[in-house]
C-alpha cells in the first residue's frame, strides 16, 4: 500500500520532501557508497531541488538522472536539466559524471532514448534499480512522460522511450515503467488545488483501464505519495 502524506502548503511539502530525498540519500551512501536519483521537472520539484541547495551531504557520491525530458536542447529554459541545473547543480560541487542527463542534442529521438537506456544500464551494470525516483502527475494522470494511450505506457523491454504524445504534437522522452517500479523509493509530488480532482481519480478510482500514475507500483520498494492540502481537499479520507 501507498505511503500518503498530506502537508498543509507547498512550503511543507518541499521541506518534507527534501527530509526524505536526505534519508534515503544517507542510507544509500552509508550502505553502497553512492546515491542513484532520477528527477522530475515541473514546479513543485523546483522547490525541493532550491532546498537542497544546503543540505550538508556528500554530493561528490550522488548521481543524477532524469525520469524524463522534453524534445529541447539542455540549454532550453523548458527543459527539466534546465531547470534542474538552475536551481540545483549549479550550486553544487558536481562533476560532469554525477548528472545523466538526457543527449536531446543527438537530434533523432529514437536514437535519444536508446542512448539513455544505454547509459542507465552502463551506470547500473545491468537492470537498473534507482535508490530514488522523483515523479509528478499531470491533470490527464500522466506522470514521468508516460502519457495515457501512448507507445511508452505499453512499454515493458526498453529502459527508456522516445514517446510520441499525440495531444502535444510532439516527442518526449522518459523512462518506463519497469525501470521506476523496480526502484527501492517513489515518491510523488503534488500540489494546488487544480491536481484535486485528477488525484482523487488515482488514488481512489480503480476502474479499468488504469490511468499511467496507478501502474506505479514498486515491486520491491516504497512508494510515498507528497500532498498538500488543496491537491488532496477531494479526498474521501481527507
Amino acid at each position: 500500500m501507498p505511503q500518503i502524506e498530506i502537508a498543509k502548503n507547498p512550503d511543507e511539502l518541499s521541506e518534507r520532501a527534501a527530509e526524505l530525498f536526505l534519508e534515503i540519500a544517507s542510507v544509500a551512501i552509508e550502505k553502497r557508497g553512492d546515491f542513484a536519483v532520477a528527477l522530475s521537472g515541473g514546479s513543485t520539484p523546483r522547490a525541493l531541488y532550491r532546498k537542497l541547495v544546503t543540505a550538508a551531504i556528500d554530493w561528490s557520491r550522488v548521481f543524477f538522472f532524469f525520469g524524463d525530458e522534453r524534445n529541447v536542447l539542455p540549454t532550453d529554459e523548458k527543459g527539466n536539466f534546465r531547470m534542474a541545473d538552475d536551481t540545483l547543480f549549479s550550486f553544487l560541487p558536481l562533476d560532469d559524471n554525477s548528472v545523466y542527463r538526457w543527449h536531446t542534442e543527438i537530434g533523432v529521438p529514437e536514437k535519444v532514448a536508446n542512448d539513455y537506456g544505454e547509459r542507465v544500464k552502463m551506470f547500473f551494470r545491468g537492470y537498473p534499480r534507482f535508490d530514488l525516483v522523483v515523479l509528478g502527475l499531470g491533470s490527464d494522470g500522466h506522470t514521468a512522460s508516460l502519457f495515457p494511450n501512448t507507445a511508452a505506457a505499453r512499454e515493458r523491454s526498453e529502459f527508456a522511450a522516445a514517446n510520441w504524445v499525440e495531444t502535444l504534437n510532439e516527442y518526449r522522452f522518459t523512462m518506463t515503467f519497469p525501470v521506476i517500479n523496480n526502484a527501492a523509493n517513489v515518491i510523488f509530488l503534488v500540489s494546488g488545488k487544480e491536481k484535486a480532482p485528477i488525484l482523487k481519480k488515482v488514488l481512489e478510482n480503480h476502474i479499468p483501464p488504469p490511468l499511467p500514475a496507478q501502474l506505479v507500483q514498486p515491486t520491491d520498494g516504497r512508494l510515498v505519495w507528497l500532498i498538500d492540502e488543496p491537491a488532496a481537499a477531494l479526498l474521501d479520507k481527507h
